[in-house]
């Protein structure tokens, strides 16, 4: 491994550390806020950043965004995700010991499911280790975030009813705008080495920062509905499939070598899946609703 693509997996660590914090403050924030307004976002965003908590969650997953930037300018995407992901099995025991979440045994299980499908992800990445892979083509990259934005707005679409699992499918639709947002980072990393702050003038720049608020927005109302714990893991998870397996299809990263190896990766998603479907229902919710308290009121 080079040394640069080890200064950018340490850099990837910071930034899962700092990352789940933002969550956590984000997540008390979000529940003290009104209730956010599809048809208005900028007002529903400005009641979110009303709240303390919320704004401190920003400030530190800000300083996440700038480690994550860096560490994927550094190092293959996928590495870089993998061990992101890592810090996902520090998400229970601080959830539940420092912040005082209600967590259940589904939820224990199902973050630990899916942080051992991430570790056979992070197992099976291949010799990725000698160069940051930067190199993609074009509508390759551009097919894959219009696939993932797609699919995100289809997810908030399919909970228009308020349906039981309302809060998880909307986990589901900010991790792939966030995704999408990484995916399109990672492409603009190389302009930022060679062009410095003139990147922010590239359509990648643009698409970084629509995919950004609108997973910000979506984001925010999947954790004011809950419940928390499983919303923060399934958000992360979607995240950090779609850029592991951003590396072989946008940015040409090797896949596992050998039947046996790609089969492990191929359980490593299965898990992840599972892990995120292991997630309470509506009973659970109910009950974890009645632990944390009522619902915030709605915007006038």
């Amino acid at each position: 491994m080079s040394p640069s693509v080890a200064l950018g997996l340490l850099l990837a660590l910071c930034c899962a550390i700092v990352a789940l914090l933002g969550f956590l403050f984000k997540q008390r924030g979000a529940v003290g806020a009104p209730v956010v307004q599809w048809r208005h976002p900028v007002r529903s965003t400005g009641a979110l950043f009303a709240n303390r908590w919320w704004t401190l969650g920003i400030l530190v997953a800000m300083g996440a965004w700038v480690f994550h930037v860096a560490a994927l300018a550094l190092a293959p995407i996928s590495l870089v995700q993998a061990v992101i992901a890592g810090g996902l099995v520090l998400l229970t025991p601080i959830a539940d010991r420092v912040f005082g979440l209600p967590v259940g045994r589904r939820e224990w299980i199902g973050v630990g499911i899916t942080a051992a499908g991430l570790a056979l992800l992070a197992a099976t990445l291949g010799n990725g280790g000698e160069s940051a892979h930067r190199d993609f083509d074009g509508q390759t990259l551009w097919l894959y975030v219009a696939v993932l934005t797609v699919a995100a707005f289809a997810c908030c679409a399919a909970v228009l009813g308020d349906t039981g699992r309302t809060g998880p499918v909307l986990a589901v639709s900010a991790g792939l705008l966030w995704g999408g947002s990484d995916v399109t980072i990672k492409a603009a990393s190389g302009d930022l080495i060679d062009h410095g702050l003139l990147v922010l003038l590239t359509p990648e720049a643009l698409a970084i920062t629509v995919l950004s608020l609108i997973g910000l927005v979506v984001s925010a109302r999947s954790l004011q509905i809950g419940p928390a714990v499983a919303v923060i893991a399934i958000t992360s998870a979607a995240a950090n499939v779609v850029t592991i397996a951003a590396g072989p299809i946008v940015f040409g990263e090797p896949l596992p070598d050998g039947a046996l190896a790609l089969a492990a990766r191929l359980v490593g998603f299965a898990a992840v899946i599972a892990g995120a479907v292991l997630t309470p229902g509506p009973a659970d919710r109910a009950e974890a609703d009645q632990k944390v308290g009522p619902p915030a009121p709605s915007l006038p």
